[in-house]
This record gives C-alpha cells, sequence and structure tokens, in this order.
C-alpha cells in the first residue's frame, strides 16, 4: 500500500472520530459557555442533523408502515378464514333451525291426527322434464306398511302409498291423475271430489261433483271430509284457483293447486291404521250415496 492511501485512510479516520467528538461538545454545552468554535460547528452541523434526522424519520416511517402493512395482511387473512367459519356455523344453524321447525310440525300432526302413523324421510323424487316431482320415495319399509294407506304432511295429504319393496316406499302424489280424495270447503262445507289432473307442467287438481248451488269461491281451502273412511278429517287438500259456475242441475267446474310443495318435501307421516278406523267417531254421513261410493271406490282404486 502507497503511502499516500496509508495517510489518507488515517486522516479519514481521524476525522470520522473528530467532528462527531466536536459536534457533542458543543451540543452539550450551555448557550453562553459556547466560543466561537463551539457556535461555529453548531451552526454547521444543524442543517446536516435535520436532514439526516428527516431521511431517518422518513426510513422509519417506511419500515413501519410495511411491517403494518404486513401484520393487516396477515389480520385480514386471519379475518377472512374467522368469517367463513362463522358464516358456514351460522348456515349450519340456520339449516337446524329450520330442520327443527319441520320436526316439531310433523311432532304436532302426529300428536292431533287420530291414527296411528309411521314417520319417513323422502329419499328420492322422480321428476319429468318440466322439474316437476311426480312421484317420491320414502326410506321406511315395514311389514305395517301397505298400498293405499294414506300420506300426509304438516302442509297437507301428499298421496298415498302405491308400492313397498324393502326399505322404500312408492307414493303416489295427490295431483296424479289416478287419486281422488273426498273433500269440502272449509269456509262452506260445500262437498266434492278432488281428482289430480296428471298435468306435466303444473301441479293441479279438478274438483268433481260441486252442486251448481253450492258456494265456492277462488281462494277456498279444501280439506278432507272424512268420507269413505280413508284420509282423516280436516287435512288440507288442495285451495280453490277457478271456479266456473255452470246452470242449475250441472255441476261447477273447479280447479285447485295443492296445499303441498312436492318439491321441498322432506319428511312425512303414513296412516297405519286400517281404512274402517281412518274416520273420526260421529262424523255426519253424506247425504249423496253417489259421491260417497264414489270416494271409497276411488280410495280403494290401486293406482
Amino acid at each position: 500500500m502507497s503511502p499516500f492511501k496509508r495517510y489518507r485512510d488515517a486522516g479519514i479516520v481521524v476525522v470520522l472520530l473528530t467532528v462527531p467528538f466536536f459536534f457533542l461538545r458543543g451540543a452539550m454545552k450551555r448557550p453562553e459557555n459556547l466560543n466561537a468554535m463551539d457556535r461555529t460547528i453548531l451552526r454547521v452541523s444543524a442543517p446536516v442533523q435535520f436532514y439526516g434526522a428527516t431521511i431517518l424519520r422518513g426510513i422509519s416511517s417506511i419500515w413501519s408502515d410495511y411491517i403494518y402493512l404486513v401484520d393487516v395482511k396477515a389480520n385480514n387473512e386471519q379475518l377472512t378464514y374467522s368469517n367463513a367459519r362463522l358464516r358456514e356455523s351460522v348456515r349450519r344453524l340456520e339449516q337446524q333451525q329450520v330442520d327443527n321447525q319441520q320436526l316439531r310440525r310433523l311432532l304436532q300432526l302426529r300428536e292431533t291426527t287420530p291414527s296411528d302413523t309411521v314417520s319417513a324421510q323422502v329419499v328420492g323424487r322422480d321428476f319429468i322434464e318440466f322439474f316437476r316431482v311426480t312421484r317420491v320415495i320414502l326410506d321406511r319399509g315395514s311389514r305395517n306398511i301397505r298400498p293405499h294407506m294414506p300420506v300426509i304432511s304438516p302442509d297437507g295429504v301428499v298421496g298415498a302409498v302405491v308400492h313397498v319393496a324393502g326399505d322404500s316406499i312408492d307414493v303416489q302424489l295427490s295431483v296424479d291423475a289416478a287419486f281422488g280424495v273426498d273433500v269440502e270447503d272449509e269456509r262452506t262445507h260445500a262437498r266434492g271430489f278432488v281428482r289430480g289432473t296428471g298435468d306435466p307442467a303444473r301441479y293441479a287438481c279438478k274438483v268433481e261433483m260441486v252442486d251448481s248451488r253450492d258456494e265456492v269461491d277462488t281462494g277456498d281451502l279444501l280439506v278432507t271430509s272424512g268420507k269413505g273412511k280413508w284420509f282423516p278429517r280436516g287435512i288440507p287438500v288442495a285451495r280453490v284457483t277457478k271456479v266456473k259456475t255452470r246452470e242449475l242441475g250441472r255441476d261447477q267446474e273447479v280447479e285447485a293447486s295443492p296445499t303441498v310443495d312436492f318439491s321441498r318435501l322432506d319428511a312425512v307421516l303414513i296412516l297405519a291404521t286400517p281404512a274402517d278406523e281412518t274416520s273420526p267417531p260421529n262424523s255426519p254421513q253424506p247425504s249423496d250415496p253417489l259421491r260417497e261410493n264414489s270416494g271409497v271406490s276411488a280410495a280403494r282404486t290401486k293406482p
């Protein structure tokens, strides 16, 4: 190494050690004790200290912001995960609440039904091209379950058992063209016979044998009459959607829609009481033998 470089390095070291010493010496003195050299040093060092402090504060602020953003990102990820878990928990609780309400309604229906019942879950559905349910399959097989047994839900009449095979039960819906049940208007007690239309495009029923003198209006609820010894009395079947009055002596044309939403059906009750015990005691007998015979034959006709 050349002598110039050696002296240069030594000089730089001396300056770097001496200058801070004089800066610190001048800054530690009282203002009245400062001499001319101290004031000169402070005057020169003040801008350097100011800009140096400003630069360091800026670097410190940028670093703090970076660390803060890193922490914020981590917190956001944690919050996003927690929110997803909470939303899933809320969804499960809401579903449990819906299930509990359905089970509570089913239990209330069982307690108020004057028949021995067997509960079952819907495990399958048959759809057509219009996404309409044409048949439901239950998960309860039993030696006590036989074809033609009524099937109901808290919303009303579902249909009747059409076939039992092992642990599955096929149910014919109330909108099937081969299904029919004797009904009465809940408001006016007008009698009629609800039969499914089998319309593939919509859930619909037609109400037959409604006398032209009977009062039936749109929106009236049709419930089982208890006649025909099949369904107990008072179970909702359909709600009137259209009434066309005919001249005296001819039956009215009445259309209705079922009270049960088959696409949302989850649990049902099968009335396991024999048919001759289903009708409640002391129920009035029908005044029209033809209508009663029609109700019994339709109730006992195998779909």
